[in-house]
């Protein structure tokens, strides 16, 4: 093949996968959920409350099954073409790239975590020169700027031995960790010997860095501007500490931090709000038209992927459509067989897969590769005007001429010629990241991530889709990245109350998809697609509703399911065979597809409900959602056993329980006392009430054990309390 044709073929292909068993279950299944619609609204002729109330459930399900469906559908994925790459564009020639990196507590996320992270970033295989990392430290820690310190120390020795090597995991506490990383590359007595003693020094690191978390560090030096810093109420602390002045190819990239200011009373926005002053600083500091961020825990697992991800961002043919890369998110120390249900690998391959055959996967918050000039406000197809006036700029943008002048070159795809002297930018950054800069601005609004709910990525990727830009998933061998996922089901179960207390958010707000697709330019099945997970708190009412009418029926002795089950016993047979073979084709065991059912029933029925109430909660003007940040840890425990709080995120389900027990043993009771015949209910209610108790298995251990892994007795007596309840009311309605 010519050279003329090898710079006209694309530098990523997109493929289009064919499921077609997936497909063929997902018919059958809304076959069955037709066929008892129709059954209830055609042919029952029971028409008593839970008749009514299990057809209204039944309805959703159907609904929110077309939704899944439609973005199962037409799954697609990509595949990068390195070597096309590399003989079209040279390494002087590759854009540069901004990597931001966010941390918020150093107890919750210490700060070795972070600095691995960091140091993953700094290795990657992509000119030194072309890189900037920005840390936000929304903790303002001078633990986290210490550690950061002392680990761009190490990274002069450990950014060159991970690529005289060809290293593949760059975190070095991965690398040190398992022996299976040992380069393939080398196997000679100089590289052990310089892999020993990369080892001793991380050793030492670590050491320093733990020694200081135990003792605190002293405030002197550059630490010094840390005295009598609240956390929650301080100025902003910028600072530089490695510069790559020389402009070194293969040196150490700049690395910056960023705590900005914080001011009690001023809301400072979360996630979202860090990753706008990194956006503006960025812009003034280094202004690359391409960022990635990361979250602290999310560490490099393919030092290649940049330039996977810049094969999508610089396509001749696509690249003006795409507006960011989002790759996978998979986890290092998952417990075996996924007891918690947390690590998502299913549904990012036949969900994730199904957006890529649509408009574009969602942003997932991390491990994701962005064009700078889309948080703008640029669109496809959009030609900036010359001569903007400066009223119009400082109202979108703020008062920095400055920035608005990176920013207009940023949106015309210039270069601006920045500061040589990262220091000299200093003022001008530390006044576009205090609290009162984006007053009266379109940041947070039109500009940057987007403000006004707890899920802000799903927000900001919502908005870039409704304005025409079009995303991808980026899937390299290995994978790109890998993090520290949930240890336990805690941390899983207030993550899912986060996500879906703001994903309802956007459900209610103006960026509704229904909106976007019916004013913006949000394709119609896109809209469906973002409907499918925007809902998660909605979905939690009918699912609860229909868990209580079993034991309702058998306490009343009524029924809600004909006398002749085959509709629903095909239904229940084909969705489970059907999920069960996209795990096992996945990889996964029977054991983790059965955990991540029960998974589903235990979050939609306890996480997705609470977070329902959270967004009601604020719509009533009674209080404001929190954004929870959960506990990462450097390793997994490995333990397998759920393990409870006083939180009342565990009331409900303990009450289903006891709900479902009780239900199961007056079921037992009539049916050894009272003739067949006169029993309303049949094994389909009873079946039911079994099948809830196996999901709620876990609970059920927690009744008998002590400790962390045991219920407490305050949350045992609220839920005896509500079952009791729940049970009077059914005696009632059968005296009425």
């Amino acid at each position: 093949m010519n050279m003329a044709n090898e710079n006209t073929l694309p530098l990523y292909d997109k493929i289009w996968l064919k499921y077609t068993f997936s497909r063929v279950m997902d018919s059958f299944t809304l076959l069955f959920l037709l066929l008892i619609l129709g059954y209830r609204i055609f042919y029952d002729k029971n028409h008593s409350i839970p008749c009514v109330l299990a057809l209204l459930c039944e309805s959703w399900f159907t609904f929110t099954w077309i939704l899944t469906m439609s973005t199962k559908w037409s799954p697609a994925r990509t595949i990068t073409h390195l070597d096309r790459l590399m003989l079209r564009v040279s390494e002087s020639e590759l854009p540069a790239l901004d990597l931001f990196v966010t941390t918020a507590d150093p107890v919750l996320e210490p700060p070795i975590i972070t600095v691995n992270t960091v140091l993953s970033l700094l290795a990657l295989d992509y000119p030194a020169n072309k890189l900037a990392c920005y840390v936000s430290d929304d903790g303002c820690s001078p633990l986290t700027f210490y550690a950061l310190q002392e680990a761009t120390k190490f990274a002069k020795h450990w950014v060159p031995f991970c690529k005289k090597y060809n290293v593949q995991v760059r975190a070095p506490f991965r690398y040190f960790s398992d022996e299976d990383n040992v380069s393939n590359t080398e196997d000679s007595p100089e590289f052990y010997q310089d892999r020993l003693r990369m080892k001793e020094e991380y050793e030492f690191l670590k050491g320093k860095i733990e020694n200081a978390a135990q003792n605190s560090v002293p405030l002197v030096g550059e630490l010094a501007i840390f005295s009598n810093k609240n956390q929650k109420n301080h100025s902003t602390i910028i600072k530089v500490i490695w510069e790559n002045k020389e402009n070194i190819v293969d040196g150490l990239p700049h690395v910056i931090y960023i705590s900005r200011e914080k001011r009690l009373g001023h809301p400072h926005q979360y996630k979202a709000g860090a990753m706008n002053v990194l956006t503006r600083v960025s812009g003034l500091m280094t202004n690359a038209p391409f960022i990635l961020n990361l979250d602290c825990d999310m560490h490099v697992n393919n030092p290649k992927i940049a330039l996977h991800a810049m094969c999508i961002l610089l396509d001749p043919k696509r690249y003006k459509e795409v507006a960011f890369v989002q790759c996978p998110q998979q986890f290092y120390d998952g417990i075996r067989d996924d007891p918690f249900g947390n690590q998502l690998v299913a549904l990012f391959v036949y969900i994730g897969g199904g957006y890529g055959g649509l408009q574009g996967i969602f942003y997932a918050g991390t491990n994701c590769f962005h064009r700078r000039k889309v948080f703008y406000g640029f669109c496809p197809a959009h030609y900036i005007q010359n001569g903007n006036k400066d009223g119009e700029m400082e109202v979108t943008f703020g008062t920095s001429k400055i920035f608005a002048k990176s920013a207009t070159h940023a949106l015309e795809g210039k270069i601006l010629t920045l500061n040589d002297n990262l220091r000299n930018s200093l003022k001008d950054a530390t006044k576009v990241a205090s609290c009162e800069y984006e007053h009266d601005t379109a940041w947070g609004k039109q500009v940057g991530w987007l403000y006004g709910s707890t899920s802000e990525d799903v927000l900001t990727g919502l908005n870039i889709h409704t304005r025409g830009w079009r995303s991808e998933i980026c899937s390299s061998d290995p994978i790109s990245f890998k993090g520290c996922s949930p240890q336990d089901n805690i941390i899983n179960m207030i993550q899912q109350k986060r996500w879906a207390s703001g994903l309802f958010e956007i459900l209610l707000n103006e960026h509704n998809p229904i909106f976007g697709f019916l004013y913006g330019k949000l394709q119609f099945r896109q809209a469906l697609a973002y409907l499918w997970f925007l809902s998660w708190a909605v979905r939690s009412i009918p699912e609860i509703c229909y868990a209580a009418l079993p034991a309702y029926c058998i306490l009343t002795n009524s029924s809600f399911l004909p006398k002749k089950l085959w509709i629903h016993t095909f239904l229940f047979v084909t969705y489970n065979i059907s999920t069960l073979s996209e795990s096992l084709k996945t990889g996964l065991s029977i054991t983790t597809w059965w955990n991540n059912q029960r998974m589903m029933r235990i979050n939609t029925m306890s996480s997705w409900f609470f977070g329902f109430l959270t967004v009601l909660l604020k719509l009533l003007r009674i209080s404001e959602p929190v954004f929870e940040i959960t506990k990462k840890n450097e390793s997994s425990s490995g333990d397998d056993r759920f393990s409870f709080n006083e939180s009342s995120i565990f009331l409900l389900s303990t009450t289903i329980l006891f709900v479902q027990l009780t239900s199961l043993v007056t079921s037992f009771f009539e049916y050894a006392s009272r003739i067949r015949s006169e029993l309303e209910y049949g094994y389909g209610e009873v079946l039911c009430s079994a099948y809830l108790v196996v999901c709620y298995l876990p609970f059920l251990k927690g009744l008998f054990r002590t400790g962390k892994h045991g219920i407490p007795l305050s949350t045992i007596f609220k839920s005896a309390i509500l079952s009791f309840i729940f049970v009077h009311l059914c005696k009632l309605t059968i005296m009425v």
